[in-house]
């Protein structure tokens, strides 16, 4: 076994991709050994459907593509990062109660603390970012 996996896809900035990515994302993991029906592999479809609806939704045209890489480290930790091309980092937002919106990264940071990972945010060589979920991997991966 390698030390580590990878698996990468990019897709237009376009609200039908939330679903493309959930799926890609669901079926990558299901090769890497995860069993779908988990709690664990619910939490990252969230995680996914989040960071994808937010790479469309708040680039405003900017960034005519997201990309959602996987990476897993050793079997031990998976590194879940969507990319896109506009330049503004995700804030934290109050948001008002009768609000539909603006929850998505206290969503995510949640999730990701609920399975014990943590959320961080690079830069592109671009002048995008990455906002990268480390999680760690229990289970047994598949060659």
């Amino acid at each position: 076994m390698a030390d580590h996996q990878e698996a990468s896809i990019t897709l237009p900035s376009d609200p039908v991709s939330v679903s493309s990515a959930r799926r890609y994302v669901a079926g990558v993991l299901t090769e890497w050994g995860l069993a779908i029906d988990t709690e664990f592999a619910d939490s990252i479809r969230l995680i996914v459907s989040e960071l994808a609806t937010n790479a469309v939704q708040h680039t405003f045209g900017q960034s005519p593509t997201f990309t959602v890489d996987l990476r897993l480290e050793r079997e031990e930790q998976l590194h879940l990062g969507v990319t896109d091309s506009h330049p503004r980092w995700p804030r934290r937002l109050p948001a008002a109660v009768q609000q539909d919106n603006g929850r998505g990264m206290v969503i995510i940071r949640c999730l990701a603390k609920e399975c014990g990972g943590r959320l961080t945010v690079t830069p592109t060589a671009d002048g995008g970012k990455t906002v990268w979920i480390a999680l760690p991997w229990t289970m047994p991966v598949q060659s």
